[in-house]
């Protein structure tokens, strides 16, 4: 069975009302990113932080999977696919999807704050004084500006193996995520869906490139059709 990667980001999820990354005031939900997403900000003030996270997965439960998530889904009727999504939320598997690699955490988990294990599931707030069985306090398991990031890895490997590859809901501008495409075979297809496409680095010089300018939805449409084609 032929493998499909598609690397996901903050576009797709719009359709479902979550913002994207930043505004145009480069504020980030009204606040500076420097405030809510660093481990320095964490350190300096975590009642901030921690209902900043309570507020976003609060957002996220009245968020519904849209037509792009529902149809990155229907893709496993005829390939393997893994999605390899920078989102934090939880849309893709709602949708439908079977194998999701989240690179930049998952609001709907936590962890402790000196480790990279122990994540468990958290569905309500997170509150200081909520601590792990050794008397750990949790965090989100969110990956912050100037963290690592520990599944870049994987999902390197992973972008080897693929046959085709779908970007949708990201412009691949930031690193490292930015860098997965230069994994993928030389020979794969890439079909980039973006209503304002940025052809960068990465994506220039692909032996197949299949620029869809168009939204998340539309263009998982027109990448399904296309992929019977190319495969």
């Amino acid at each position: 069975m032929k493998h499909v990667v598609v690397l996901s980001g903050a576009g797709i999820s719009a359709e479902s009302g979550l913002k994207t990354f930043r505004d145009s005031n480069g504020l980030w939900e009204e606040h500076r990113v420097e405030d809510v997403a660093t481990p320095e900000a964490f350190a300096r003030n975590p009642e901030l932080v921690l209902r900043f996270y309570n507020l976003r997965r609060a957002q996220l439960k009245t968020a519904k999977p849209n037509v792009g998530h529902r149809l990155v889904a229907a893709l496993e009727e005829d390939y393997r696919v893994t999605v390899i999504t920078q989102n934090v939320d939880d849309l893709h598997e709602r949708g439908g999807s079977t194998e999701v690699v989240h690179l930049h955490g998952e609001l709907t988990k936590v962890r402790p704050v000196d480790s990279t294990e122990g994540v468990r599931s958290w569905d309500g707030d997170l509150l200081l004084g909520d601590l792990d069985d050794t008397g750990t306090q949790l965090r989100p398991h969110i990956v912050w500006f100037g963290e690592d990031v520990p599944l870049i890895e994987q999902a390197a490997l992973t972008v080897q193996t693929a046959d085709a590859v779908i970007i949708v809901g990201t412009s691949l501008q930031v690193y490292p995520a930015a860098g997965l495409l230069g994994f993928a075979p030389a020979p794969a297809p890439v079909v980039y869906i973006d209503p304002a496409p940025s052809v960068g680095y990465e994506l220039r010089g692909r032996e197949q490139l299949h620029v869809l300018e168009m939204g998340g939805s539309e263009g998982m449409e027109r990448a399904r059709e296309l992929l019977a084609r190319l495969l």
